[in-house]
């Protein structure tokens, strides 16, 4: 059975605008049966960007967003010590952002599907990364 990972976008789009998600990725959310995890990570990243105006949730507190995400059917998703002490193994590629690298890094650690729109992430297939959208 397949795991899924979502990310950052595609967990608020699924839990405030799911007419963003593509029809397969809805689909699979709708009807699946797979797990379906949120990484601590992007917790993390919501409320940083809130806290400094990069990010405005008009439905909600950051803080709010893990029960959020159980009440969606969601699993939390830790972000291990080891995986954070290896992430210097993810090769740097043009994409950079921080946070989507490490939910690459989880995603391909724990071999988990990571449903997300962005096509930067196509550069980390030859590591083992799997997507969907």
């Amino acid at each position: 059975m397949s795991a899924y990972l979502l990310d950052t976008h595609s967990f608020l789009w699924s839990a405030f605008e799911p007419e963003k998600l593509s029809r397969p990725v809805h689909a699979e959310l709708a009807s699946s049966g797979s797990p379906v995890y949120v990484s601590s990570v992007t917790f993390w990243e919501i409320s940083l960007k809130a806290g400094i105006g990069k990010l405005t949730l008009t439905n909600c507190l950051p803080d709010e967003l893990p029960g959020i995400a159980d009440r969606l059917g969601y699993l939390p998703l830790p972000l291990e010590a080891d995986e954070a002490a290896d992430f210097y193994r993810l090769p740097r590629c043009a994409h950079k952002d921080p946070f989507d690298r490490m939910l690459i890094w989880q995603a391909v650690q724990r071999n988990l599907i990571l449903i997300s729109k962005d096509s930067a992430f196509d550069e980390y297939r030859s590591m083992g990364l799997q997507t969907f959208w």
